[in-house]
């Protein structure tokens, strides 16, 4: 239904005859703004997206045209939308905005409420949906996905036995490895059915351990023909896939869910394959040139052996061994003297500082300073030495040790000295 015509009600009111109104520019502009947002009710509108830009305030500014106008339109907080749905320049999209005018540049643009991608529709709304979801679990993390085999012995394909994808693997493989064993899961790729079936090969494979390797693979299309490969059915098996997965849906162009959620994407089926077989080959190619390095490192180490065995047998000690050995005597002898010599050395500088340290000990010795004729005062009672008058009174009863023996002492009296 198009958007209702202003109503002789919303223009303003005319001036009076012989007075007329002089408006200012921003007065003719909320007039033409109000009469725009009371006018026209939110509205969808079709138009190829330009001038997009997403600004880091979160706001979206894009321009809506068709091949004869275009106006433009601000989506304000719809930064995440817009990347989640990956919103790009030359896309045709839907969008349910009302109009309205931004007064500084006097611009009619339309303020958007909701966008949808234009032709896929509700598959791609879809599509983003699950992706956001599966995202959140985590089964896209990079952390959960497996390494391919380097060598894997049996390879397992889940696609259509009539599709071109599984003859252009299989002749990849054929070229490179027709030995190779392959376990083909017929499965229907497209259509109501084909879901349920892809996911079922997934299981069949896990369950009969028929292959080190899954490949999920089919040619291209559009959205509608890939969409068993973005449903969910599909991405759990994969998910829960105990054997790693390769994805390889459509062209390089091309994206699923499946892709997402597998431990590794291939851009086409035939790439599939070479990564399946190159690791094999590049393998072949690192021994043979591992065993080419290993030839030459022994024949470069084996010829260094063989010169030190020419000039061993050309040196003196094999012309004549006891020279050698006689060399050896001799030094032998010296080291003998010289550590002998050594010895006696650090015996006679020990003996030197033993004397001194006994003399020392002697200077000090209280028995030393008794034999030139002094006596030391004990007393017992207080159980130390006295060494002035202060220490002791009359009465009090001492012990004078002497040089030899010890004398009982009564002291009678003190005369404190000067000193």
């Amino acid at each position: 239904m198009p958007p209702p015509m202003p109503t002789p009600a919303a223009n303003p009111t005319p001036p009076a005859a012989g007075t007329p109104k002089v408006l200012s520019v921003s007065e003719l502009t909320r007039i033409v703004k109000d009469l725009l947002e009371q006018t026209f009710y939110p509205f969808w509108i079709e138009g190829e997206v330009g001038n997009l830009t997403i600004h880091r305030s979160g706001h979206v500014y894009l321009t809506l045209k068709d091949a004869g106008s275009q106006i433009s339109a601000v989506w304000f907080r719809g930064a995440a939308a817009a990347t989640q749905a990956g919103l790009a320049e030359g896309q045709l999209v839907e969008v349910l905005g009302r109009l309205t005018v931004y007064e500084p540049r006097g611009q009619y643009q339309l303020t958007v409420d909701r966008l949808r991608l234009k032709g896929v529709g509700g598959l791609q709304q879809k599509f983003e949906e699950l992706k956001r979801r599966l995202q959140a679990e985590g089964l896209f993390d990079a952390e959960r996905k497996r390494p391919i085999p380097a060598l894997p012995r049996r390879i397992g394909i889940v696609t259509s036995p009539n599709g071109a994808a599984l003859q252009d693997f299989l002749t990849v493989i054929g070229r490179r490895f027709a030995s190779l064993n392959i376990r083909i899961v017929p499965a229907a790729v497209q259509g109501a059915r084909a879901a349920a079936e892809i996911a079922a090969g997934i299981r069949l494979l896990n369950e009969s351990q028929a292959c080190d390797v899954i490949v999920v693979t089919r040619g291209g299309g559009s959205l509608e023909d890939l969409w068993p490969f973005n449903e969910e059915i599909v991405a759990r098996a994969v998910a829960a896939s105990a054997i790693p997965v390769i994805s390889a849906v459509g062209h390089e162009v091309d994206f699923t869910i499946c892709d997402f959620v597998a431990d590794f994407r291939a851009p086409t089926p035939s790439a599939a394959a070479e990564l399946v077989v190159a690791r094999q080959a590049e393998l072949q190619d690192k021994v043979a040139t591992l065993a080419h390095r290993l030839r030459q490192a022994a024949g470069l180490r084996l010829g260094l052996w063989r010169n030190r065995l020419d000039r061993a047998a050309r040196s003196p000690v094999f012309r004549e061994p006891l020279h050698l050995v006689r060399r050896h005597q001799q030094r032998v002898d010296e080291l003998e003297h010289r550590l002998t010599r050594a010895l006696e050395m650090r015996r006679q500088a020990a003996r030197a500082r033993l004397e001194r340290t006994a003399g020392k000990l002697a200077a000090l010795n209280p028995k030393s300073v008794l034999d030139r004729g002094y006596a030391i005062l004990l007393d017992r009672a207080a159980g130390r030495a006295v060494r002035q008058t202060a220490e002791t009174a009359p009465g009090a009863r001492l012990t004078g040790v002497l040089a030899k023996g010890e004398l009982d002492l009564l002291v009678t009296g003190a005369r404190p000295t000067g000193n």
